[in-house]
C-alpha cells in the first residue's frame, strides 16, 4: 500500500545513504547479507557498512566480472550478496557473468547499477548508461527494477532479503524527487497509478516520474485528463497495468531516463500490441550516446522533460 506526497520537492535523504542504513539494519538480524563493491565505497555511500561489518564486505577493486562471480559463489554457499558499480560496469561490462555465472546458475544475487542515464552527468558518456536495462531485459528470470525515491529504496531493499532470483536494480544516488509517503509498501512486479486520467496513460519510471506528474498537470490545463502510472519495475512488466490504460484511455505514452531502443517503451509497447494495440510513444533518448553537463543540461539536451512528455502525450491522442 502507498501514499503520495502532497508535494513533490528534492529529498533530504539521498538514495545511497537510505540504501546502506537500510542494508545494515537488515544485517543486524541477518548474517548472511554480504556486500561487494568495485572500488566505490564512496560513492556507493557503503563506508558505514564496511566499517560496521567489515567480515561481510569485500572491497574488490575495479574488476566488476571478478565481483559478480563472487557474489555468486557467496550464494552458492547460501549468502544473500549485494553487489553495486556504476550503472555501465554494474550491466554492460559484467553482462556473461550475470547470465551464466548468476542467472543460468539459478544464484540469488542482487546487483545495484547507480548514476543511470543523465544522473551520471559530469562523468559523461563512457559512464552514461542509457542501455544497461536493455542489456539485461533478455537474460531469462532476471528481474530489473528503478528505484523512484528513498522511500522505496527501504521498503523493496528489505524485501529482497526474503526473495530469491536476480536482481538488477538501478538507482540514482541522490538529488531525486520524493513521491511517496514515509511507510509506503510495494508489489515488484506491480505498477503504482499516482494519478488518473482518461484521455491518455503516462507510463513512467525514475526520475522520470516527476516530469509525468508535471506534465499531467499541464495537460490539465489544456483540458487533457492524463493518468500517470509508476512502472518501477521494468520486467516482468506489469501487462496487465498496461492492458488497463490501453483500453481505458487508448493512447499511451512511456518516459524513461534511457534509450527508447529495449527500454521501458519497448517493454511497454511489446506488452501493448500483444493485448489491445494502442498508439504509443516515447519519451526517452533516442539512441544517442551520453555526453558530459549538469543533469540539467542533459535531460534538456536528450528530451526528458515534462514538455516532452505533453508534446508526446497531444501525439498520441491525435493517432487513436
Amino acid at each position: 500500500m502507498f501514499t503520495i506526497k502532497e508535494t513533490f520537492e528534492k529529498t533530504p535523504n539521498m538514495m545511497r545513504e537510505v540504501y546502506c542504513d537500510t542494508l545494515m539494519a537488515m544485517a543486524k538480524d541477518n548474517e548472511d547479507i554480504v556486500v561487494l563493491d568495485s572500488d566505490l565505497i564512496s560513492s556507493s555511500g557503503m563506508k558505514p557498512f564496511f566499517k560496521a561489518y567489515p567480515d561481510r564486505a569485500i572491497q574488490c577493486g575495479v574488476a566488476e566480472a571478478n565481483m559478480i562471480g563472487i557474489a555468486s559463489g557467496l550464494s552458492a554457499m547460501g549468502k544473500v550478496p549485494f553487489a553495486h558499480s556504476f550503472g555501465c560496469f554494474a550491466s554492460r561490462r559484467v553482462v556473461d557473468q550475470i547470465m551464466i555465472s548468476a542467472a543460468y546458475a539459478q544464484q540469488n544475487v542482487r546487483i545495484l547499477g547507480t548514476d543511470p542515464g543523465v544522473t551520471a552527468a559530469y562523468n559523461g558518456g563512457t559512464h552514461m548508461p542509457f542501455e544497461d536495462m536493455g542489456v539485461l531485459r533478455s537474460i531469462p528470470e532476471i528481474t530489473l527494477i528503478e528505484f523512484t525515491d528513498p522511500v522505496m529504496v527501504e521498503n523493496i531493499v528489505r524485501q529482497l532479503a526474503g526473495l530469491r532470483g536476480v536482481y538488477y536494480l538501478r538507482m540514482a544516488r541522490k538529488n531525486v524527487i520524493g513521491i511517496y509517503g514515509e511507510g509506503s509498501t510495494f508489489d515488484i512486479g506491480k505498477a503504482n497509478m499516482l494519478a488518473d486520467g482518461k484521455d491518455v496513460s503516462i507510463i513512467a519510471s525514475g526520475i522520470m516520474v516527476a516530469e509525468a506528474l508535471k506534465a499531467a498537470d499541464l495537460l490539465k490545463a489544456d483540458g487533457v485528463s492524463a493518468r500517470v502510472v509508476d512502472m518501477f519495475t521494468w520486467k516482468p512488466v506489469d501487462a496487465e497495468m498496461v492492458e488497463h490504460c490501453a483500453k481505458t484511455t487508448g493512447a499511451i505514452v512511456t518516459a524513461e531516463n534511457h534509450n527508447i531502443i529495449g527500454g521501458l517503451g519497448s517493454a511497454v509497447a511489446e506488452a501493448a500490441v500483444q493485448k489491445c494495440p494502442v498508439p504509443v510513444e516515447m519519451v526517452g533518448v533516442k539512441d544517442r550516446f551520453g555526453q558530459v553537463g549538469t543533469e540539467d543540461f542533459l535531460r534538456a539536451e536528450y528530451n526528458l522533460t515534462a514538455a516532452a512528455i505533453v508534446e508526446a502525450a497531444k501525439k498520441a491522442i491525435s493517432r487513436k
